[in-house]
């Protein structure tokens, strides 16, 4: 199916049939990719004296519980809500779900201290589409031992809030990333780009929104595409998402 998309002035043509998925399916178990020493998914069947919630045995339909964190089990999406004193929902605040994008990769620099950091250099050198409401970061290398990382206690690498304020100020409004954080893991909760990012507490953008722990496979090529944001209608900070890539055509 091809659809023809206007954004920012900008017309062009995009192929429903070919989605690109570049979320991490949850999944049960400690294979499942896990950070913020969350415990491991829950998906089981409910279980009482009058029900089974398993056809395996013996119940008429599978009816299960499941129990996960947002931001410590998968790939997931949120807003200023996960910073903010007040409570804000990633279901009243993400209105639009369809961006205009660019997907780029980087080698985080290693510092002296041995943290590895998204320059604002390395994010303007990799730049090419000043247009693009999305940004999608591929960090390199890009083994798919992403899928089931265990990041907790590893210090992985994050992004400088000098990078981040170069993103929002060129346009950018959702910034998606194949880490468990746009921040440093323990950073005596700074949390300093997410705060850029919403330009928080001084002047909270609600529409904007942080999506974390995608895995973007090698043969997606950099460059633009339509992006679309999948979430769970939770009414919470954060939700479970599903974002997607179109080629452009």
């Amino acid at each position: 199916m091809i659809a023809e998309i206007k954004s920012k002035n900008r017309q062009f043509k995009v192929d429903l049939s070919q989605p690109l998925d570049i979320s991490i399916p949850l999944r049960t178990g400690k294979e499942n990719v896990s950070a913020w020493y969350v415990d491991p998914i829950k998906i089981e069947p409910v279980r009482t004296e009058q029900f089974t919630g398993s056809v395996e045995e013996g119940g008429s339909v599978n009816f299960r519980d499941i129990s996960f964190n947002p931001h410590g089990n998968g790939t997931h999406t949120e807003c200023v809500g996960h910073i903010s004193e007040k409570v804000h929902s990633i279901n009243q605040n993400l209105k639009q779900f369809f961006f205009l994008a660019e997907l780029i990769s980087i080698e985080p620099k290693i510092l002296s201290n041995g943290d590895k950091i998204i320059t604002v250099e390395q994010v303007s050198a990799a730049r090419k589409n000043k247009d693009a409401e999305a940004i999608v970061i591929r960090t390199l290398p890009n083994d798919r031992e992403k899928k089931n990382k265990q990041y907790s206690n590893t210090n992985p690498p994050y992004i400088e809030k000098e990078a981040v304020k170069e993103l929002i100020n060129s346009g950018i409004d959702h910034l998606l990333i194949d880490l468990p954080s746009v921040d440093r893991e323990m950073d005596d909760g700074v949390l300093a780009a997410h705060h850029t990012f919403w330009e928080y507490p001084e002047n909270p953008q609600m529409h904007r929104t942080i999506t974390e722990l995608i895995y973007v496979a090698d043969d997606i090529k950099d460059g633009e595409y339509l992006l679309n944001i999948q979430i769970a209608p939770f009414e919470n900070d954060a939700s479970p998402s599903k974002p997607t890539l179109y080629s452009i055509i």
